[in-house]
């Protein structure tokens, strides 16, 4: 069941950034056992405020909850998985075949969002034609023409900084519309391509500084 534009206008990137910590919450309450939830119960698992939990979770949900037992678990999970896109099936690739690649590829948890990383891309002659986790890595020079050729919409950069935005052009030139970027770098797309910057350099920055204090 589809969400009214009304609902997906609601929707922050803060909200759509704690769907996954309820989901983990709620697959959890359903492995124990507990078929009815309350916003309140998420609210006091998660520490969050349950005013917030409670918008959050009727942003997204398809039925409303009952007044003291509160929500179906396996409702609630199945509506947060499609409003999320979870159960539609999404291929992307990785430009970087280095150490923090080789981690993302080996990560299967992937798979439980909806992803699939189908192809690596790097320019290490070394690197090229071998295989990380079962999954190829191909030359660089081939990346335009699979994207296009495989439909590819998620490109993942785990390159070095200086070549991030070179990768990131051939990406957009491909068809891909969202980035998912490791490198230290804000990169120049075209409007209508989303970025999702991990800047691991500045959460490291965040934790010396707390701990400097």
């Amino acid at each position: 069941m589809k969400k009214t534009s009304e609902k997906e206008v609601y929707l922050t990137i803060q909200a759509l950034q704690r769907m996954p910590y309820y989901l983990h919450c709620l697959e959890k309450a359903e492995e124990e056992g507990i078929q009815t939830i309350s916003a309140t119960s998420i609210a006091n698992e998660l520490k969050l405020n349950d005013v917030l939990v409670r918008k959050d979770i009727a942003a997204v949900s398809s039925t409303q909850g009952k007044p003291k037992s509160g929500f179906q678990v396996e409702g609630l999970i199945r509506d947060i998985k499609e409003y999320m896109g979870y159960n539609d099936h999404k291929d992307a690739v990785i430009v970087g075949a280095g150490s923090l690649g080789r981690a993302l590829l080996g990560n299967s948890e992937f798979e439980q969002y909806g992803l699939s990383i189908t192809a690596a891309f790097d320019t290490n002659e070394e690197l090229i034609g071998t295989e990380i986790s079962g999954i190829r890595v191909l030359s660089f020079t081939e990346l335009e023409e699979y994207c296009r050729e495989n439909g590819i919409l998620i490109g993942i950069i785990t390159t070095p900084m200086e070549e991030a935005q070179k990768v990131a052009d051939v990406l957009v030139r491909a068809g891909v519309s969202a980035i998912w970027n490791f490198a230290l770098l804000r990169l120049n797309v075209p409007e209508g391509v989303l970025v999702q910057n991990e800047n691991l350099a500045s959460s490291l920055a965040m934790l010396s500084h707390h701990i400097n204090q």
